[in-house]
């Protein structure tokens, strides 16, 4: 059993994580500024600000799961609050996963990534950040710290919500699509892809994509 410490526990994707690993035997420890409105059996719900919690939690984590997204009151503070989670994990000899965006995935081998393209204007300054924060990760993260940066398909979230199928496809930094030019996961077996690599860890300081 390991200890988990999901930050963002309370979102969709960390949410759904914090529920696989719990019904693993996993020990998970939730953080978020607000506590669930339907909380999960087994898990522990610490809340308050990111930045006063993580020294007081990674140090007793075997594994960190990075969820936060750049909203409201971390718009703009990303980099900095992974920055220090990286840090801690470092430190504490603890994995760390962290879940990007879609956009930071590249759509052929060599391409540039989606977010050197044309991004909507409304999605823009998210998919900025949410890149930011992958290259601070590549380029600061010191060679003790086994990270993984882990990207969704591009129809993902609670909107597309979907159903357990069990089944998954693991890819590199290129976008996976379906036959039909789709790319989409369940919430559920985003999850169960993201606990398999907990459980058994295949993938080493890199980024990689998941997608039914």
């Amino acid at each position: 059993m390991a200890t988990i410490v999901v930050f963002g526990g309370t979102g969709y994707t960390g949410g759904n994580i914090a529920r696989e690993a719990t019904s693993r035997g996993h020990h998970v420890i939730s953080v978020s500024r607000s506590k669930p409105a339907e909380p999960i059996e087994g898990v522990t719900y610490e809340t308050g600000a990111v930045e006063a919690l993580a020294p007081r939690l990674i140090p007793g984590a075997d594994v960190v799961v990075a969820t936060l997204s750049p909203r409201g009151d971390t718009a703009g503070h990303l980099v900095d609050i992974y920055r220090e989670l990286v840090r801690l994990c470092a430190a504490a000899g603890a994995r760390y996963l962290q879940i990007g965006g879609f956009s930071s995935l590249r759509p052929a081998p060599g391409a540039p990534r989606f977010v050197e393209g044309e991004i909507p204007e409304q999605f823009r300054d998210e998919a900025l950040e949410g890149e930011a924060t992958r290259a601070m990760l590549v380029d600061e993260a010191t060679s003790e710290l086994d990270w993984l940066f882990i990207s969704p398909p591009g129809s993902y979230g609670a909107w597309a919500a979907g159903e357990r199928t069990g089944e998954y496809r693991i890819g590199d930094d290129v976008a996976l699509f379906d036959d039909a030019g789709g790319s989409a996961i369940s919430g559920a077996d985003f999850a169960l892809a993201v606990l398999d690599e907990i459980d058994t860890p295949t993938h080493h300081r890199t980024h990689i994509g998941i997608a039914n």
